[in-house]
């Protein structure tokens, strides 16, 4: 019998569910026991159930699993959730009050005062939040949540810098994959040969949530970072991948050099703990003037990687750079991967 933590998936049959499955099908300490979507799925065979948009095969195992109805009876105590706010702001809660850790990629309570909204590298400290919930004191249960994934990447590359120079003002303008809406998201007719300057509610998350990432834990709550924050989103035809062009302005005076260097140096509790999903450089500068690109190095540390590049001196603020991240790798699934490789760590799923 193996001796992997059952999990279940709330949301498997969507691109994100899908990553989930991709992620954990070797994952040394999980393995999924449970998969649960919409009603017009349950009672199916996943593969029957799922339409398949991984380039990777399904596991053989997950492919005879029985999607379940999304409801607590019968699930893992541990639940990675890949589901529309909509849905999570009713079932998470419900998993969490029947005893179950969820792990969310979902926006629904993200910024709810105490659940910890947590990038491991970034504000670890975070998930002592967890003990202030009602769920946790009613039955063990929690929700931990990962950023937006327009939020991730730029929120890795800030943080190195923030801790060395201080920031006090962030510009950002995205220009955001395809696979971030989802499956079948952007009508083709829609993004081929086009940029969609809207992205419903992503400006406010993305503004909202940098804020609370960086900010500071203070007892029960955080103190969200003071800096003052502007987002334009972007919709591109790009397959995987978010890239954005960042400008800042910082307290402390600082040379390139020492930028490129905070990037580069940058390692964490996840590195130190040698977590499985943890990439070895969470950051990485690239020198080339015309890099990053989402073709050529969206996958960078197996997509846990952000790329940093085209540093230069901004005429308006102090700094500009141009940031790359993998949306539903980094942004998505293998957040909330990495975000349940800490919590075990730290004695959360027993």
């Amino acid at each position: 019998m193996s001796n992997k933590l059952p999990i279940g998936i709330l949301g498997a049959t969507g691109i994100v569910g899908q990553r989930f499955i991709q992620m954990l099908e070797r994952h040394p300490w999980f393995e999924v026991a449970w998969l649960a979507a919409s009603d017009r799925s349950e009672g199916k065979p996943y593969a029957e159930a799922a339409r398949w948009r991984l380039k990777t095969a399904i596991p053989a195992n997950v492919a005879k699993m029985t999607v379940a109805p999304a409801k607590p009876e019968g699930a893992p105590k541990i639940i990675f959730a890949a589901l529309d706010a909509s849905i999570a702001s009713e079932l998470e809660p419900q998993f969490a009050d029947a005893g179950c850790a969820v792990v969310s990629n979902s926006s629904a309570l993200r910024m709810q005062s105490d659940v910890p909204l947590v990038i491991p590298e970034v504000n670890g400290d975070h998930i002592r939040l967890i003990d202030k919930q009602s769920w946790r004191t009613k039955s063990g249960g929690f929700v931990v949540t990962n950023s937006n994934c327009s939020a991730m990447g730029l929120v890795l590359a800030l943080a190195p810098i923030h801790r060395a120079f201080t920031l006090e003002t962030v510009m950002v303008v995205t220009m955001q994959a395809v696979s971030g809406a989802g499956y079948p998201g952007v009508a083709s007719l829609d993004i081929l040969g086009n940029v969609i300057p809207y992205i419903a509610k992503e400006e406010e998350k993305m503004e909202e949530e940098t804020q609370k990432l960086l900010g500071t834990l203070n007892g029960s709550r955080v103190i969200p970072a003071p800096f003052a924050m502007s987002a334009q989103c972007n919709r591109v035809a790009v397959e995987d991948g978010h890239t954005e062009s960042v400008s800042i302005r910082l307290k402390k005076k600082a040379q390139p050099e020492e930028m490129i260097a905070a990037w580069n140096d940058f390692r964490a509790e996840p590195q130190q703990l040698r977590l499985p999903s943890a990439p070895d450089q969470p950051v990485v500068y690239m020198t080339a003037p015309d890099r990053p690109q989402p073709r050529f190095d969206v996958d960078l540390g197996a997509g846990m990687t952000t790329a940093v590049g085209r540093l230069r001196k901004c005429n308006v603020l102090d700094w500009k750079f141009t940031i790359l991240s993998h949306n539903t790798i980094r942004g998505a699934a293998g957040a909330a991967v990495l975000n349940a490789e800490l919590l075990k760590v730290k004695g959360y799923l027993g």
